[in-house]
């Protein structure tokens, strides 16, 4: 370490002094609030931020309409598929009924064929 330098107390007191001084003048140099830059400033970020609160409740907008629209869609598709399972109960219900009525008209053709043997 060729370029270190023990600093003496002195020179470390003058030199945190000057640091206060400087951050001191920072300080005291900035613009005050009523500063037409300030003021500018303060209205740009106003600006901008009630822009991105419009975009937001747009974008919040656009979502709950879209899951209203998929609510919507995915209801039509149950009741159009209880529909369907329905009309397949129904349409089992008669193939049933008919099965029936004709197990019934040929036992009943069995059991007149047999008691015009009897006769």
């Amino acid at each position: 370490m060729a370029g270190f330098k023990n600093p003496e107390f002195g020179d470390r007191i003058s030199a945190a002094s000057e640091a206060k001084k400087k951050l001191l003048e920072k300080f005291h140099s900035r613009p005050k609030a009523d500063d037409p830059a300030v003021a500018q400033r303060q209205a740009e970020r106003a600006a901008a931020k009630a822009a991105r609160e419009a975009r937001a409740a747009e974008r919040k907008a656009a979502k709950e309409a879209q899951e209203a629209a998929e609510k919507a869609e995915h209801a039509a598709r149950e009741a159009a598929e209880k529909a369907a399972h329905e009309a397949e109960i129904k349409a089992e219900a008669e193939r049933e009924e008919s099965l029936k009525a004709a197990q019934k008209a040929a036992r009943d053709a069995r059991y007149a064929a047999r008691k015009a043997r009897q006769r």
